[in-house]
């Protein structure tokens, strides 16, 4: 059984620009095809827009408000709301108020596959 606690992960800043805990994946579990981890932005920051070629990516968000574009379509997103990012699809989030969020990505996220 495999169990980690948030306060137990370091966080760190992703090549996109959000600080991330990374809370089950490759580096810290024996993870093969997904990883969980909890992103924050404060009020007014942003993910730079980029794009993952394999990762296809769910966002759950949790506290806060925010902006989420998507291949140029863009919506305003709050706590509960579940947003579904293709592989290959450009994209950004921007804070309207600090945001704190859950990133699911199958196969795990890896720096190599975010490009800017």
């Amino acid at each position: 059984m495999e169990i980690r606690q948030r306060e137990q992960q370091l966080p760190f800043t992703t090549k996109d620009g959000s600080t991330i805990r990374s809370l089950l994946d490759r580096a810290n579990a024996p993870v093969a095809n997904q990883s969980l981890a909890e992103a924050t932005l404060p009020a007014g920051g942003a993910t730079q827009r980029h794009y993952h070629r394999l990762s296809e990516e769910f966002y759950y968000l949790l506290a806060g408000r925010g902006l989420m574009e998507i291949d140029g379509e863009a919506r305003e997103v709050g706590p509960g709301d579940a947003v579904l990012i293709p592989a290959g699809a450009w994209h950004q989030i921007q804070a309207l108020e600090p945001l704190r969020f859950l990133c699911c990505c199958a196969p795990p996220y890896a720096h190599d596959d975010t490009y800017v």
